[in-house]
């Protein structure tokens, strides 16, 4: 009975993490030494540090869009912020003597404008978040090549290098750059008042309004940190390359990590946060990925097989299949205990 009550409590928790487990052993056993990890010059190697290496990008821009999920919003622009703030660190570090920490003070600072420029369309103008956002997602592109003059700009710095590709205590730098950002965003969300008014104005933003609490205001900031975590992105991306292609640096970012909410749970009808949850959606989708190029299927298989993986966890932790589920063994356990009942009862009936 606990054992049952314990899953239905955490069903919504449990289903993303044993798909992503599901995923890790069906690849293990397709894939010999998926599993494997290497110490080489006091660093680690091995495909599952691959995976958090490569997700690392993807889980900072799911941060963001999962807090704008939570107010009923969503952010079609990262990919273009990436870009542009990818285009900023490689021009000023090749063009300027500015020192490294000004040159990505700049690239946040441009993400940030960037966000606050959503945030004014969608909680001072009150348009669509899905138009607010689309409108920078296409001419954000633009900008960043008017940015690198329509060229690919490389660059060399040892510091941006190691944030890009450098390792400490064993892990990747950008790694523990990732999971810097995530505590600290899950420690303001929930040990804070700020996580619940969020919530609270994609539940019912006119009733939010009418409690005190400054929806527009916390509108506003939610775009604002998803504009600072995709400029995150796009710095380690850039750094990660040596350079910006204006072309490509975040290209579909924005449906990965918009999938990787979905997985989490979070509806895209806002409300809830689930930060954690997120991050574990974040490695489904790499795990997929590097699972596909390793399998050695043709490449024009990848977004085929990956696309229907992924329906097929979705649907697996869909309410319906969930409900489906829970009536399914609660009707067995009925019939169980009907079963008991009338094996006691011929029992009593069979006494002298």
């Amino acid at each position: 009975m606990k054992k049952n009550n314990f899953l239905h409590k955490h069903q919504k928790t449990l289903a993303p993490l044993l798909s992503l487990v599901l995923i890790i052993l069906v690849t293990a056993s397709i894939t010999p030494g998926f599993l494997s990890i290497k110490i080489v010059d006091g660093h680690l190697f091995g495909s599952l540090l691959d995976i958090l290496h490569r997700a690392t990008p993807t889980a900072l821009v799911a941060l963001g869009m999962a807090v704008v999920i939570g107010t009923r919003g969503i952010d079609l622009s990262v990919g273009a912020v990436i870009a542009i703030s990818g285009a900023v660190t490689a021009v000023l570090t090749v063009n300027t003597d500015f020192p490294v920490w000004l040159v990505v003070l700049c690239a946040l600072g441009t993400g940030v404008v960037c966000g606050l420029w959503n945030g004014i369309l969608v909680s001072v103008f009150n348009i669509q978040p899905i138009v607010a956002t689309l409108i920078l997602m296409v001419a954000g592109r633009g900008i960043a090549q008017m940015i690198t003059e329509g060229q690919i700009v490389t660059f060399h710095s040892d510091v941006l290098d190691a944030i890009g590709n450098g390792y400490f205590l064993a892990f990747p730098i950008r790694v523990w750059i990732a999971i810097g950002m995530i505590v600290l965003t899950v420690l303001v969300m929930r040990k804070t008042a700020l996580g619940l008014f969020i919530e609270a104005v994609g539940a019912n933003v006119r009733a939010s309004r009418l409690v005190g609490i400054e929806a527009r205001l916390l509108v506003l900031s939610a775009y604002v940190f998803s504009g600072f975590c995709a400029a995150m992105s796009g710095i380690i991306l850039a750094a990660d390359i040596r350079g910006a292609d204006a072309n490509n640096a975040g290209l579909w970012l924005e449906l990965d990590a918009i999938l990787a909410v979905v997985l989490a749970g979070a509806s895209l009808a806002g409300g809830r946060i689930y930060l954690l949850l997120t991050i574990v959606g974040v490695l489904i989708i790499q795990t997929l990925t590097t699972a596909i190029l390793t399998s050695g299927l043709p490449a024009q298989y990848n977004l085929v097989v990956k696309a229907t993986i992924i329906l097929a966890v979705l649907l697996i932790q869909s309410p319906k299949t969930r409900q489906w589920l829970s009536g399914f063994f609660s009707k067995n356990k009925n019939a169980g205990k009907s079963s008991a009942g009338e094996a006691s009862t011929d029992k009593r009936s069979a006494k002298p």
